[in-house]
């Protein structure tokens, strides 16, 4: 593939997390999804990290949508703040505590590769409280736009200008979860109905 053709799906991937943000937000605005603040301000710092430390790395027109996810990432966790989850648990700050403190691990570090890692568990770990409110209450969270991430990090890694762990495993971590959170959601969602 040419420069051409990866900024074209640098772009394509970026322009379809744009709209699983506009998705999203209009589920949480409608009532649907009550996203977790912890999960979702966790995020936001770690896909800026990761998008700086691939542009490092020379991911070019693949970062784009990573950079454009963690500001979108940000406005979802302040919209949280007002409309999200407010059921808080201790495991759920054990896991916001757990995510913030790799942060200056990785900024010790001062290794493009650590760097995204470490942002790669820290999306894990982060996904937790979402994972477990959504657990039992899988009907608050937004199928489309889960679905939509995987694909859009799918189309992100086939723009990647330089193939390495570090401009891959990140995005690679980012279909992975958001695909196990739609099959948990799917499989959950048809055990209530059958179960009601």
């Amino acid at each position: 593939m040419d420069l051409l053709d990866k900024e074209f799906l640098g772009a394509l991937s970026t322009f379809s997390g744009l709209m699983g943000l506009f998705v999203y937000l209009y589920s949480i605005k409608v009532g649907e999804s009550k996203p977790h603040f912890f999960s979702w301000f966790v995020w936001a710092l770690i896909m800026l990290i990761a998008f700086f430390a691939q542009i490092t790395d020379g991911a070019g027109a693949g970062a784009w949508v990573v950079g454009v996810s963690g500001f979108s990432c940000l406005a979802i966790s302040i919209y949280a703040l007002f409309k999200g989850e407010k059921n808080i648990t201790r495991s759920d700050w054990f896991a916001f505590v757990s995510a913030l403190t790799a942060i200056p691990i990785w900024y010790v570090t001062k290794n493009p590769f650590y760097a995204v890692v470490l942002v790669s568990f820290i999306d894990a770990v982060a996904f937790f409280p979402t994972f477990r409110k959504s657990w039992s209450k899988p009907f608050e969270e937004s199928l489309l736009t889960y679905t939509i991430s995987g694909i859009t990090f799918v189309i992100s890694i086939m723009a990647l200008e330089n193939f390495s762990l570090t401009t891959v495993l990140y995005q690679a971590t980012l279909v992975l979860t958001n695909g196990s959170f739609v099959c948990m959601l799917l499989i959950r969602r048809k055990l209530l109905v059958l179960n009601a």
